[in-house]
């Protein structure tokens, strides 16, 4: 098959197509002819070899893919061939054939296309893992969303929207704050030109927030600490400005709030198995019902992948960037 593995990281260059073997499938798995694939911030961090892939997953990259099921691994139900599905995968996604655990999959409904359920599984799981179940984020909560614009951030909007959320969200310009509030958030503040924390104590009328959901890390976290309410919960997903900060102790403690964080990739497959049959039964019926989409950026062909990471890496892109194989 062809597929993109590069033999060294460097930049967006090194991405060029190769031969590899088509996956074989272990016990649970299902193998994937890809039709598009998502791509990711993880994915830039691999090819510049900051984030190696976990034990046993494929050094391709690619953590989301949406395709048809052509053949199953031990244990599968031979049925399952023909299906159109979309998966969370540990890597393998920028390639024509990719396995992924059964669990990892879930149904692509006609209302939408295979280019755009390739870009749902990464964003959605990380989003109601971390802004739903982690933070708790329920009905009437307003929450802060750092990237507002980046394919987590549009994903976040989104389903904000459908459960009843306030959104703020932060961009890094005045035309990303429009485009954040044309998707349905609620306030979007330019961090380029505003200082957050004084907005978020405006908008919230000085209560401050209930959850900030933060790729940001570093100097953000103590900014954060002052945004949230009490009994607030800041959840760190992406350390993209450090992994040290100074935070006021004594605050936390008066405002009694919750500082945690996650990552998806090197979860158990029997987790992320529970996070997908959670997916299916809560939020799959809005996909179903064409209600929730995710917000496309740009297409690439799989061989223009070196493409697809300069774009995501100049920084101009508004939700997803997909592969289309």
């Amino acid at each position: 098959m062809i597929a993109i593995d590069p033999a060294a990281p460097g930049g967006p260059e090194v991405l060029q197509p190769a031969t590899r073997p088509v996956p074989l499938l272990g016990a649970g798995e299902v193998l994937i002819r890809v039709a598009a694939a998502g791509v990711n911030r993880p994915d830039v961090l691999q090819r510049r070899g900051m984030y190696p892939p976990p034990p046993g997953a494929p050094s391709i990259p690619g953590l989301e893919v949406a395709g048809d099921i052509i053949a199953v691994g031990d244990g599968v139900d031979p049925g399952r061939i023909g299906q159109r599905v979309c998966a969370l995968v540990a890597g393998g996604g920028y390639a024509e054939y990719c396995a992924a655990p059964l669990g990892q999959c879930l149904p692509v409904p006609d209302a939408i296309s295979m280019i755009e359920a390739a870009a749902m599984p990464e964003t959605l799981f990380t989003v109601w893992t971390n802004l739903f179940e982690r933070a708790y984020a329920a009905e009437g909560d307003t929450v802060l969303v750092h990237g507002g614009t980046s394919g987590i951030g549009t994903m976040a909007i989104a389903l904000g929207k459908l459960f009843g959320l306030t959104v703020i969200v932060t961009c890094g310009s005045d035309g990303k704050c429009a485009r954040a509030r044309e998707l349905g958030a609620d306030h979007a503040i330019n961090y380029a030109t505003q200082d957050f924390v004084s907005e978020v104590q405006a908008i919230t009328g000085g209560k401050g927030v209930q959850v900030v959901l933060d790729m940001v890390g570093g100097d953000y976290l103590p900014r954060n600490v002052q945004c949230l309410a009490e009994d607030g919960r800041n959840v760190t997903i992406a350390v993209q400005r450090g992994i040290s900060a100074e935070i006021n102790i004594a605050m936390i403690m008066m405002k009694r709030l919750t500082l945690t964080g996650s990552t998806l990739r090197a979860r158990p497959v029997a987790f992320k198995t529970l996070v997908a049959e959670e997916l299916q039964r809560v939020v799959w019926p809005h996909v179903e019902a064409g209600k929730l989409k995710p917000v496309i950026d740009r297409t690439f062909p799989l061989a223009e992948a070196a493409a697809a990471h300069a774009r995501m890496e100049g920084g101009d892109h508004v939700g997803k960037i997909v592969l289309v194989v």
